[in-house]
């Protein structure tokens, strides 16, 4: 509680004792009131209450003690790539990805006076996202733990030559002016959310919608373990949509991928492509299986 700032505070609490009431219909996010993940929650899970958490591990933390029903989680930008340490932390969690949801993302330079300002600060990803607008200003890029925590920091700060990027909402919420909207630099800017959960989806609840399944598996360190790996999908005309390397620990003898693929467990072609996937993968892990939120193909 003491990691957000004081404007946040109050609004943070009201809300804790809200999903305090039906822990169950709670749903944690990272971040301050008015930060992408609070809208992610509220447009994706409408009828859950909205908790607030210091850090992407809080709100894991909050499902496994079972202070929430879910956790949504952002994983990847179209603009600024994956959010840092989240393939570390989703397989840690030991949580089931049950749902994922696709969410625009526009940025906006907000602050107590109206510039020039020496300094924006927000987090590092809408950071990123905002990168040359504020090279072009001569605007320096400061890290925050979240967009609206950035915010509610700098109104607590009281200095009219700094400013903060953030959602539209967060200047409402902690009585900033905006100086300007839209301020990303791509205007398709994009952010990929997944909702987790202690228990993964029964496949009777994806019967016949079009699902995705995530997971990771790490090759046995010999020469083409990789391409042994990733044949059956092809073999099988299973579509693989992500593949991303990522190590653990320090030897760096080994690699361990994140995956998408279409389609689930139950399915022959899936069955046999996994399968041969375990063969050639010292370790093979499904983190979850749930619908699309955007079709691929």
């Amino acid at each position: 509680m003491r990691s957000f700032p004081g404007p946040a505070l109050e609004i943070v609490e009201r809300m804790q004792r809200a999903a305090a009431a039906d822990p169950a219909r709670a749903i944690a996010f990272q971040g301050s009131p008015g930060a992408n993940s609070h809208r992610a929650a509220t447009e994706a899970r409408p009828d859950l209450a909205p908790l607030p958490c210091f850090s992407f591990e809080d709100a894991l933390e909050a499902v496994k003690d079972g202070r929430a029903g879910a956790a949504i989680i952002p994983i990847e930008n179209s603009q600024h790539g994956r959010v840092a340490d989240i393939h570390f932390l989703l397989p840690e969690s030991g949580l089931h990805i049950v749902g994922e949801y696709f969410m625009p993302i526009h940025h906006a330079l907000m602050a107590l006076g109206s510039g020039p300002f020496e300094a924006a600060y927000s987090h590092p990803q809408a950071l990123g996202q905002s990168r040359h607008y504020l090279r072009a200003r001569g605007i320096v890029p400061l890290s925050h733990a979240d967009t609206a925590g950035a915010a509610a920091y700098v109104a607590e700060r009281g200095d009219p030559s700094v400013a903060a990027i953030a959602p539209a909402l967060a200047a409402e919420l902690y009585g900033l002016t905006i100086i300007e909207n839209n301020v990303e630099d791509s205007a398709d800017n994009m952010t990929r959310f997944v909702i987790l959960a202690n228990e993964a989806l029964a496949p009777a609840a994806l019967a016949g919608k079009p699902v995705m399944t995530t997971f990771i598996f790490e090759v046995k360190n010999i020469p083409a373990a990789l391409y042994k790996a990733l044949g059956g999908f092809a073999t099988n005309g299973v579509n693989m949509t992500k593949l991303e390397s990522y190590q653990q620990g320090t030897s760096f003898a080994a690699t361990t991928f994140y995956a998408d693929i279409i389609g689930a467990p139950g399915d022959e072609a899936v069955d046999r492509a996994l399968e041969e996937c375990a063969f050639h993968s010292k370790e093979l892990r499904i983190l979850g299986s749930y619908e699309q939120g955007r079709t691929r193909g």
